[in-house]
């Protein structure tokens, strides 16, 4: 695991990293993990994760706090982070715009991202058991389900939400699991990545400008305590699953890898630029609304374009944009980790 002193232009690039996990993270079918495993730090970011554990806690009880923070590789999981929060509340935000006003270029984008991750990822791969073959194929399978599976109705119960930060977080330590995408499967995406940062955002404003009349506002309130519980999930989350995949990583990388190309691959269906979003209806054939005026998503009808008119002509433009970017992407991480 790399520790030693990192220049500025270093620590630059692990909060660009960062923000393009955040970012990734925010898209369904996109996964943050596949940016670290491109790029070249997944491997330390889960071995530091891995450094949260009960010896990290004693250091904290004893008032070991720089013994502490370099346990943890603390200054990478640190500037990684600073980007995610970053992300969230300027790229995520673009994002949601983008998508909303131009789906198909953005859709055609991150589908272009992920052919070229499997292969960035596959080029090297050469250990192609029997058991790897299985492995892959299994992932695929289940990226594809995934992506076939009827989302539920939004549910703010707080063990529930705690629940789906554990699961959501999945995203940014398993690549090719996107973890927003589960969100939507779990009901709970617009509740816990739009409603409730929306809310901290506001809230933020509120506490800058000394109005503190969002107490009284239940609303807010509930939202505020929603995105609390959602956070520690995700932080549980991540430091559980940190363990299970470094032990994966130590014990059974090639299999791992294998796996982790299946799941990627499997998640194609899910960022099919092609598609339109289908609608839940009730028995009247009304669309079904949920508690924040949000028409309730059942799924996407993906379907092949009928002719290369302007529009579809760019979005081939951007799957190549897209596999370009994750190649320099690629290479970059190749010379991090030869200089490193």
């Amino acid at each position: 695991m790399q520790t030693e002193t990192r220049t500025f232009t270093d620590k630059l690039w692990l909060v660009l990293k960062g923000l393009a996990m955040g970012a990734a993270n925010k898209v369904p079918g996109v996964s943050g993990g596949v940016v670290a495993f491109v790029a070249g730090f997944y491997e330390e970011f889960i071995y530091s994760l891995q450094k949260i554990n009960g010896t990290a806690f004693r250091l904290i009880l004893n008032g070991r706090f720089r013994s502490f923070w370099q346990y943890i590789n603390g200054k990478f999981l640190g500037l990684l982070i600073l980007g995610m929060l970053i992300s969230y509340f300027s790229i995520s935000l673009l994002l949601d715009i983008a998508i909303k006003n131009f789906p198909l270029l953005v859709w055609s984008t991150f589908f272009g991202m992920i052919i070229g991750s499997i292969y960035y990822i596959g080029k090297d791969f050469e250990n192609w058991s029997r058991r790897n073959i299985t492995v892959l194929v299994l992932g695929i399978i289940v990226g594809v389900s995934i992506s076939l599976l009827e989302p539920a109705q939004e549910n703010d119960n707080l063990l529930f939400v705690f629940f789906c930060g554990i699961i959501g977080v999945s995203g940014m330590t398993l690549p090719g699991l996107s973890g927003s995408f589960i969100l939507i499967l779990l009901g709970n995406y617009v509740l816990l990545l739009v409603d409730s940062v929306n809310a901290l955002y506001i809230t933020l404003i509120d506490i800058i400008t000394l109005d503190f009349s969002f107490v009284d506002n239940p609303e807010q309130v509930r939202l505020i305590k929603v995105l609390l519980v959602f956070s520690a999930g995700s932080l549980t989350g991540l430091v559980t699953l940190s363990h299970f995949l470094g032990f994966l990583l130590k014990h059974y990388k090639q299999t791992t890898n294998a796996g982790i190309i299946g799941f990627i691959a499997g998640s194609l269906g899910v960022v099919w630029p092609w598609k339109e979003e289908i609608f839940k209806k009730d028995f009247k054939g009304d669309i079904l609304i949920d508690r924040n005026g949000n028409a309730v998503l059942d799924n996407y009808d993906r379907y092949l374009p009928s002719e290369m008119n302007m529009e579809n002509v760019l979005a081939v433009f951007f799957i190549l944009l897209g596999i370009f970017l994750v190649v320099a992407l690629g290479k970059y991480g190749d010379k991090t980790r030869a200089n490193g």
